[in-house]
C-alpha cells in the first residue's frame, strides 16, 4: 500500500502496520487505555475483595481499585481507592504486576497497576462503586474471583507477603 511521500526521500514510502494491528490484537473501537490501580490487601491469611457495582465485570468479586486521577501518584491512588471502596486503611508493601484489562464488551481498556498491601485498620464497608466488601480466606477468594488475571495477582501477592514476613528472605 502506497503512503504519503516522505520529505526526506524522493519516492513514496510504504506504510507499515504495527505488529499488534497485524496480529489482530488492537481494536480501533476501544478508547485509549486508562491507567488504574488495584490493591491486594492482606490481613493475616485473608484477602480483601469487593463485589463490583459497575462495569466492567459487574457483580463479580474483584480487588479494590480504580482510575488514577490527574496529577495523582499511583501509590496515593491505590490507597485512596482502597479507602473509598472499603473504608480500610493499609500500608503498601510492594508492586505485584502491571496487567492489561481489555474488556471489549464494556468498551474499556485499563492498564492495571497492582499492589500488595498490609491491613492497618478498619472493617470493610462497601463504598463508591463497590456493591460489597469483605475479608475472606485466600482459598475462598480464589474460588470467588472469576477473572484468571485477578486470581494470578492474588496468588503472587500472597507469595510476596510471605517473603516479607519475619523469618523469610526478602
Amino acid at each position: 500500500e502506497e503512503g504519503r511521500p516522505c520529505p526526506f526521500v524522493s519516492k513514496p514510502r510504504r506504510l507499515r502496520q504495527s505488529k499488534a494491528t497485524r496480529l489482530g490484537i488492537m481494536s480501533e473501537s476501544l478508547p485509549p487505555p486508562v491507567p488504574a490501580v488495584g490493591v491486594v490487601c492482606l490481613r493475616g491469611e485473608e484477602v480483601l475483595l469487593i463485589r463490583r457495582g459497575a462495569p466492567p465485570r459487574l457483580g463479580e468479586w474483584s480487588l479494590p481499585g480504580g482510575r488514577i486521577e490527574p496529577g495523582e501518584g499511583v501509590r496515593a491512588a491505590a490507597l485512596r481507592e482502597l479507602r473509598e471502596e472499603t473504608g480500610v486503611e493499609a500500608r503498601l508493601i510492594g508492586l505485584i504486576d502491571v496487567v492489561d484489562g481489555i474488556f471489549p464488551d464494556a468498551g474499556r481498556h485499563y492498564v492495571l497497576i497492582d499492589f500488595v498491601a498490609e491491613w492497618i485498620s478498619g472493617e470493610p464497608v462497601a463504598g463508591d462503586d463497590a456493591a460489597d466488601a469483605a475479608f475472606v480466606s485466600v482459598q475462598r477468594a480464589l474460588g470467588l474471583v472469576t477473572w484468571s488475571e485477578t486470581r494470578r495477582i492474588i496468588e503472587q501477592a500472597v507469595s510476596f507477603g510471605r517473603v516479607g514476613e519475619p523469618g523469610n528472605c526478602a
